[in-house]
């Protein structure tokens, strides 16, 4: 049985990955942290902390999961160049996975658009459109964001790729990576139902992680691809 504590507790995310965590057997929520509460409260309590609050809080508990040794998923978007950095120096001392996006298909995603860009090389070009609910605050979504980081590695690109940010609704989550060259194009798309997707990730991730060596992680080598 894994010990979870979860931060952003009230949150969408948060809720559903309480929602999800009771028809988890493997894992079991020991403490739920929002606005207000005090992680350090609870956190002996827990083998792994998965954060959803807010990429403004994110290092704060980082440094705290540091402190006490506990393993840590972090699920928070809009981190800059600068935040990742941050976190990332605390990989020597605990294991972290940090991900955009927890669902199994959108890191299938991933990697299909690793290998579509390889295969079809430059001579095509790309364009990235994510739509979601009218409430989220980032734009592009850390999703696109790996997406367009995937493509400017694979074809080795230092130009920033074309992202079209749509919110509108109440839209979960819709990825769509466009490959257009002379006389075809191809798209790849992946569209999330419900949240349930993202929270049965990062629950696998949580129990993958607990006993993994100190280091940084993504949500693909959870899932082995």
């Amino acid at each position: 049985m894994t010990k979870i504590i979860i931060t952003g507790s009230k949150g969408r995310m948060g809720r559903t990955l309480i929602s999800c965590a009771s028809g988890y057997p493997e894992c079991q929520v020991v403490g739920q942290i929002d606005q207000g509460d005090d992680l350090r409260s609870v956190i002996e309590q827990g083998d792994v902390v998965v954060d959803f609050s807010s990429h403004s809080a994110t290092l704060d508990i980082v440094a705290l999961c540091a402190e006490h040794k506990k393993a840590l998923v972090i699920g928070t978007t809009g981190h800059s160049d600068e935040g990742k950095s941050q976190i990332a120096e605390f990989k020597s001392r605990v294991p972290i996975v940090l991900s955009s996006n927890f669902s199994t298909g959108v890191n299938t995603l991933f990697w299909l658009t690793r290998k579509a860009a390889e295969i079809l090389g430059p001579g095509f070009d790309l364009e990235i459109i994510e739509i979601h609910h009218r409430l989220k605050r980032d734009a592009p979504s850390g999703t696109a964001k790996t997406l367009a980081d995937v493509l400017k590695t694979v074809q080795k690109i230092q130009s920033e790729i074309p992202i079209q940010s749509i919110r509108e609704g109440d839209v979960v989550g819709e990825h769509t990576v466009i490959f257009k060259g002379a006389g075809e194009c191809l798209e790849l798309t992946h569209r999330a139902a419900n949240r349930g997707i993202f929270a049965l990730g990062a629950l696998r991730a949580a129990k993958w992680i607990v006993d993994k060596p100190p280091g940084l992680y993504s949500m693909q080598d959870v899932l082995g691809l």
